[in-house]
């Protein structure tokens, strides 16, 4: 096998660039013209520069400040929900404690129905007596009777003359 070699052409180099025309001396005034125009052309060029400077921060203070506004608007909209949501889970709680004192209180004032109708029926057919004398004469007979129901007392007072005619 063969191998190709290339071969590497010299190239002459280029020719170098004609140099710059020589520029022509100008009259003092001309110059010194020129100079004052070239001032005032990079003033009014500066002047432009701190005008555009000037826009351009309004423009980013005044957006600086319309996206803190937003931002500022943002975070009151999530407190305001937030604290929304407190309000209402606060409530719920609230409700469902209220919820179940209400059971209990009426579970409790069941059981206290029941304790005081068993209490009550006890009590009426338990404390329930009789006390009494009776007087017997010749001409009548007297009879005192004390009834006894639970807290209340019945007295009966009453006298049976004689002969009893049929």
């Amino acid at each position: 096998m063969k191998k190709k070699e290339k071969k590497k052409k010299i190239q002459p180099s280029p020719t170098p660039p004609p140099p710059p025309p020589k520029k022509k001396k100008l009259p003092d005034q001309e110059q010194k013209a020129i100079q004052i125009q070239a001032w005032w052309r990079g003033t009014l060029v500066r002047r432009t520069l701190l005008h555009a400077t000037l826009r351009a921060w309004i423009i980013q203070e005044w957006w600086k400040m319309t996206l803190a506004k937003l931002l500022e608007k943002r975070k009151r909209a999530a407190l305001e929900s937030y604290a929304q949501q407190e309000r209402a889970v606060v409530k719920l709680q609230s409700l469902v404690r209220i919820w179940h004192i209400r059971q209990r209180y009426c579970r409790l004032l069941h059981a206290a129905h029941i304790i005081q109708l068993y209490w009550r029926w006890h009590n009426c057919h338990s404390r329930g007596f009789f006390q009494g004398s009776y007087d017997l004469t010749a001409s009548h007979l007297g009879l005192e009777l004390e009834i006894f129901l639970g807290s209340q007392i019945c007295q009966i007072t009453d006298c049976i003359p004689f002969p009893i005619k049929s």
